[in-house]
């Protein structure tokens, strides 16, 4: 798929498939000498009395430059901003194009108030083109698709940035997306490693990887605990973006169970397989890494994904084990499926070597979160107002929803236990609070802390807005605008 930027006058266009988007308040595209101006007019009116209920497609004359039209309307799903819209409408396109055998299709943008909108297009098309099919006989061929976008000339210097960024930023989503749709079999921690070098390599970025020899003899037990029943051992991954000039340093840990099947606590076989994406927190900052490293934002960036896989055999911990973690406290294993936050404290405790100024930490936690919060939105939660706003904040501009949650300090009672310092678990009620109050017992005291569990929206069963089923890669966008705008946030 090629995507290009033009500036010709909406009569000279010639393409398979014109894409026009409809809203009451910015006009996106001026049809300004061409003969479509009527239609186009006629149909805004039907849209505006509702007759039409979905997008209006017809195909022009055989002898026109312009072989078919599709419009769509920014009403037709008010759940969502015209950001979101746009580019759900844009990967709409796509997928029609592709229905019909079209290769060449043309969005139309040529109006100041569009000129913002060009990045959501690029972004909307490359993660609407989107498919994993790796494994499937018939393949999706998107190497004869060209998408032009056009703009105005004025904003050539604007558009082609946003054309750049956009395009580093959602390819790196959908490589994301790769990894986390790839088998439990595939993606072991040491395949999660060698991805990460090759990153490293490919965005300029400094790596490192403890191999399960040192995890042991320095002490990160979460991830030897948690990888002793696979035959996969785990690893623990540094990655580090240094800016020239930097005031702040930004670590971000995402965890990274290659499988979870609960291990000795082992969970129902129903949907298991969307266990393969338990590293999805991991995924989101390696390639996050993969975006910053090429963007070069203002700030220090290190990403940790401590990475494991969680099986059930005969040396697997057992629930009620103790061990020590990295910080020198004792956790009790009551629940061998609440393994996530157990890998995390290892990742939390390095970020803290690494001396960050601020400390995220990203993963498919909890299904608490999902029951609270649904299958859209994720939960956050923290030590940190300003640092929690600025994470809600960049997830708004990139269509990413998180809510936060509550830290109850009375609720720490749950994590008692008569024979260790903490449970690994809270009880019945209360999963994701607790999740939170648990992984707390791990940032650096006075080290501003944000935990983002993504369990809801980390996949799909069905399309959702401009993502095929299957994995989302959801964070990734968050991350990058995060350290995009980090001085902006924290002056």
């Amino acid at each position: 798929m090629k995507i290009q930027l033009i500036y010709d006058r909406p009569a000279a266009i010639q393409t398979e498939l014109l894409v026009l988007i409809l809203d009451k308040e910015a006009r996106l595209f001026d049809l300004e000498g061409s003969a479509l101006n009527d239609m186009v007019e006629r149909v805004a009116q039907d849209f505006e009395q509702k007759k039409i209920k979905k997008e209006y497609f017809t195909a022009l004359d055989a002898k026109s430059n312009i072989k078919n039209v599709v419009i769509f309307s920014n009403a037709l799903s008010p759940a969502y901003n015209l950001w979101e819209n746009l580019k759900t409408f844009v990967a709409h396109s796509i997928r029609t194009a592709q229905d019909m055998g079209l290769n060449r299709i043309t969005v139309l943008m040529n109006t100041d108030k569009a000129a913002p909108f060009v990045g959501k297009a690029v972004e909307g098309a490359i993660l609407g083109g989107y498919t994993f099919d790796k494994y499937r006989k018939e393949k999706t061929d998107l190497s004869k698709l060209q998408i032009s976008i056009v703009g105005l000339k004025v904003f050539e210097a604007q558009n082609r940035a946003q054309l750049n960024r956009y395009t580093i930023v959602s390819e790196a989503v959908n490589r994301a997306r790769d990894l986390i749709n790839e088998p439990g079999s595939v993606v072991v921690p040491e395949f999660m490693a060698e991805t990460a070098r090759k990153i490293a390599r490919e965005s300029d970025l400094d790596v490192k990887v403890w191999d399960e020899k040192r995890l042991a003899k320095e002490g990160y037990n979460g991830l030897v605990q948690v990888g002793k029943g696979s035959a996969y051992p785990p690893r623990l991954i540094r990655m580090a973006y240094r800016a020239k000039k930097a005031k702040y340093h930004l670590a971000i840990v995402g965890k990274g169970v290659t499988f979870d099947t609960g291990g000795i606590s082992i969970k129902p076989a129903d949907k298991m397989f969307e266990m393969k994406g338990d590293m999805s927190g991991g995924a989101a900052v390696m390639f996050a890494m993969r975006a910053i490293g090429q963007l070069k934002p203002q700030v220090n960036v290190t990403g940790i994904i401590p990475t494991a896989e969680n099986f059930p055999d005969a040396n697997a911990q057992r629930p009620g084990d103790i061990f020590y973690a990295k910080n020198g406290k004792s956790i009790m294993v009551d629940n061998t499926d609440a393994e996530g936050r157990l890998i995390l404290t290892d990742g939390l405790h390095l970020a803290g070597e690494e001396k960050a100024t601020h400390i995220l930490d990203i993963a498919t936690l909890t299904g608490a979160v999902v029951r609270a919060l649904g299958l859209s939105v994720a939960g956050i939660m923290g030590n940190d107002s300003k640092l929690i706003r600025a994470v809600i904040n960049s997830g708004q501009n990139q269509g990413e929803a998180f809510w936060e949650l509550p830290m109850p300090a009375e609720y720490k009672e749950l994590l008692k236990t008569p024979y260790a310092d903490l449970n690994n678990i809270g009880g019945p009620v209360a999963g994701a609070l607790t999740a939170g109050l648990f992984l707390q017992e791990f940032v650096p005291e006075g080290t501003p802390w944000a935990h983002l569990d993504i369990a809801g929206p980390f996949i799909r069963e069905k399309d959702w807005k401009y993502y095929e089923a299957g994995a989302i890669g959801f964070g990734t966008k968050t991350l990058v605008d995060l350290a995009e705008r980090f001085n902006e946030y924290f002056g």
